[in-house]
C-alpha cells in the first residue's frame, strides 16, 4: 500500500534572515502519514541506540575477542577506544548527510542512513575474532565503527527534521517527543538483550559465539527500517521549498550553513550541550561511576539505570505533549534550573548507596532528564529555516555531542582523578545547566507556530 501523496504548500516569499517565515497558504497534514513517518524516524533512532546499549553492556567480552590477551585493562581500553572513534567522524557525517539533505531530499538521505547503520552493526557481527585473523580483526572493528558514526552524523538531524517537517504545528513536541523514546527503547532493548544473554549463556558461549547476536539482529532491524522510509514521499516543507525552484535544487553552499546560520547554531549548541552532558552522564557514565567509584553491586546499578530509562519512556510522550500547551522553553528551562538546583542533593542521595536512595537520586535526574528528551526534537529544527535546516542543525549537533556529550564520561573521570572529589559529576551537570540556561534565554519560543520558511501546518481531520 503506496503512501498518499503530500501536497507541496504553495510558493511563498522568505528572506535569508536566520528565521523567516512563509506567507502561503497552509498545508494540512494527513495523520495517517504523519504517524508513518514518526515511526519511521523513531525506528533508526532506536537502531543507533540499540547498538550503543549492546556496545557498552558487552564492553569486557568484546576487548577478549578482538584485542590480544593479557591485559583486561587494554582490552577494555581498546574496545572503548573503537567506541569513542565513532564520535570523532560524526561531525564529518553531519557535513556531508545534513546538506545532502537540504538539496536532494530528507527521505532518501535517511534512507542512506539506515542502511549505512545497519550495515554496520551488523558487519561487526561477523567479523572473525582475534585469535583467527589476528591484527585485522580490531582494524575490521575500528572499520565497522567509523561507518556506524559517519551514518549517525546524519540520522538524528535528519529524523528530528523529518519528524517535525511532517508534524502539524499544535503538535509538533508531542509527536517529536516519540524520536527520543525510540532512543530509550532502543537502548534498553540492547542492554536488556546483553543482560539476559550474560545470565543465560555460559562465559565460553558467550565468547564464542553468542555476543555476535546482538549485532546480527541489526541486519532485520535495518530492513524493517529501510521499508517503512522508502514508504514515505518527501516533507511537505521540502516538496515546497522544491516548488520554488523552476530547475533542480541550488546547491546551499557549506559556509551559508554555519555563518548565515551563526547565531542559531550557537544557540543549538548550547541546547544540544545541556542536552547530551546531561544524557550521557546518566545513561553512560553513571553505571561505571556506581560500580567503580562507590563499589556499588555491579548487577544492581545496571538494573536501576534500566529502571530509570523505563520510567522515562512512560513519561516522554505526556512531557512532550505538554511542550505544546506551554512551550518549549519553560519547558528547557525547568530542566536546566532543576540540574542547577538538585544535582548536588541527588548525588549526594546516590552516594548515600542503598538500593532506594541510588533510585531516588537516578530518578530524579530521568525526570529532569525528560525535559530535555521530550523537547529537543521539537525545538532544535525550529531553529533553522527549511532551505538549511537539516545542514545546519547536523553541523551544530554533531559538533557539540563530539565535543561536550561523548566526552563527558571520560573529562569527569579525569576531572575526580585530578581533585579526588566525587561530587565532580553533579558540578558539570551544573555548569552545563547554566550554559543551556544562556541559550533558553535568548531562544524563540516556537510552539504552536509554523516552522521558519514553512507555511502554516493545521491538522488535517
Amino acid at each position: 500500500m503506496s503512501a498518499a501523496p503530500v501536497a507541496a504548500a504553495p510558493p511563498s516569499r522568505t528572506s535569508h534572515a536566520p528565521v523567516p517565515r512563509a506567507a502561503g497558504a497552509p498545508t494540512a497534514t494527513d495523520p495517517a502519514l504523519v504517524r508513518r513517518a514518526v515511526k519511521a524516524a523513531a525506528l533508526g533512532n532506536a537502531m543507533e541506540w540499540f547498538d550503543f546499549g549492546v556496545y557498552s553492556y558487552i564492553a569486557v567480552t568484546l576487548g577478549k575477542v578482538f584485542f590480544p590477551s593479557g591485559n583486561p585493562t587494554a582490552q577494555l581500553l581498546s574496545t572503548f577506544g573503537a567506541f569513542a572513534a565513532a564520535f570523532l567522524v560524526r561531525p564529518l557525517g553531519g557535513m556531508v548527510f545534513g546538506p545532502l539533505g537540504d538539496r536532494v531530499g530528507r527521505q532518501k538521505v535517511l534512507a542512506v542512513t539506515m542502511i549505512m547503520m545497519a550495515a554496520g552493526t551488523f558487519a561487526i557481527g561477523l567479523i572473525p575474532s582475534y585469535a583467527t585473523i589476528g591484527v585485522w580483526a580490531p582494524v575490521l572493528l575500528l572499520a565497522a565503527r567509523l561507518v556506524q558514526g559517519f551514518s549517525t552524523g546524519g540520522e538524528y538531524a535528519g529524523a528530528s527534521t523529518f519528524i517535525a517537517e511532517y508534524a502539524p504545528d499544535k503538535r509538533r513536541g508531542f509527536l517529536g517527543s516519540w524520536l527520543e523514546f525510540g532512543t530509550l527503547a532502543g537502548y534498553i532493548g540492547g542492554a536488556g538483550l546483553v543482560t539476559l544473554m550474560t545470565a543465560l549463556l555460559s562465559d565460553g558461549d558467550l565468547m564464542s559465539w553468542g555476543w555476535r547476536i546482538p549485532f546480527l539482529i541489526a541486519g532485520p532491524m535495518g530492513i524493517v527500517g529501510l521499508y517503512l522510509r522508502m514508504r514515505l514521499e518527501e516533507t511537505p516543507a521540502f516538496a515546497a521549498e522544491v516548488a520554488k525552484a523552476e530547475t533542480a535544487r541550488p546547491k546551499v553552499p557549506l559556509r551559508e550553513m554555519v555563518t548565515g546560520q551563526w547565531r542559531a547554531l550557537l544557540l543549538c549548541v548550547g541546547l544540544v550541550l545541556v542536552f547530551n552532558v546531561t544524557d550521557y552522564m546518566l545513561l553512560s557514565y553513571m553505571p561505571s561511576y556506581l560500580t567503580s567509584e562507590l563499589e556499588y553491586d555491579e548487577t544492581h546499578g545496571l538494573l536501576v539505570v534500566l529502571g530509570v530509562m523505563a520510567l522515562m519512556m512512560v513519561v516522554q510522550p505526556f512531557a512532550g505533549a505538554l511542550t505544546d500547551r506551554v512551550g518549549r522553553r519553560p519547558v528547557i528551562a525547568a530542566g536546566c534550573a532543576g540540574f542547577l538546583l538538585l544535582s548536588v542533593p541527588a548525588l549526594l542521595l546516590i552516594r548515600e548507596g542503598s538500593l532506594l536512595a541510588v533510585a531516588l537520586g537516578m530518578g530524579a535526574l530521568g525526570m529532569l532528564l525528560v525535559c530535555f528528551t521530550a523537547s529537543m526534537p521539537s525545538a532544535l529544527p525550529a531553529l533553522f529555516p527549511t532551505r538549511v535546516r537539516y545542514g545546519s542543525l547536523s553541523i551544530g549537533f554533531n559538533v557539540s555531542v563530539s565535543l561536550f556529550g561523548g566526552t563527558t564520561p571520560l573529562v569527569v573521570t579525569a576531572l575526580i582523578g585530578a581533585t579526588g572529589d566525587m561530587m565532580m559529576p553533579a558540578y558539570y551537570m551544573m555548569a552545563a545547566a547554566v550554559v543551556g540556561g544562556v541559550a533558553v534565554w535568548f531562544m524563540t519560543e516556537s510552539a504552536g507556530r509554523p516552522l521558519p520558511g514553512s507555511a502554516p501546518a493545521p491538522e488535517r481531520h
